[in-house]
């Protein structure tokens, strides 16, 4: 059986989770293992999901209302063990600096570019498949 891997996905824009979904297709590169999504379109839904336990990478969207992914990106490093890797889309380039002071491993730019973002995506699902090896 293929392994699979469990990416949370936090927006409270629908078209944005949509996008991450699209770009990462069933796996973001040969060499990674299937990809099923948990969507969260709350902060709380976010932690919830994080204290259940088996999610190995979170894409966080910086551009969400009420609490943007960078903030629950800090929040969720400084408050869960073990907190997976954070893929962090971003409005703006500039936004590079905020991504690093959130914590998050990856960022990227909305609107999502796919190759982009399967990439990042891949590179954050091989270091966690690393770490657990």
């Amino acid at each position: 059986m293929q392994p699979t891997a469990t990416v949370l996905v936090y927006s409270d824009d629908s078209t944005t989770r949509e996008q991450v979904r699209l770009a990462t297709g069933r796996r973001p590169a040969p060499d990674v293992p299937l990809v099923e999504f948990v969507e969260c379109a709350t902060p709380g839904a976010v932690v919830k999901e994080l204290d259940r336990g088996g999610i190995d990478v979170c894409v966080l969207d910086g551009e969400a209302v009420p609490m943007g992914g960078m903030g629950l990106c800090r929040q969720i490093k400084d408050e869960v063990f073990d907190c997976p890797p954070v893929l962090l889309l971003m409005g703006r380039p500039q936004d590079a600096w905020l991504a690093t002071w959130s914590r998050a491993e990856s960022a990227v730019t909305l609107p999502v570019d796919p190759v982009e973002f399967a990439a990042a995506l891949a590179s954050l699902l091989r270091e966690r498949a690393a770490l657990n090896a």
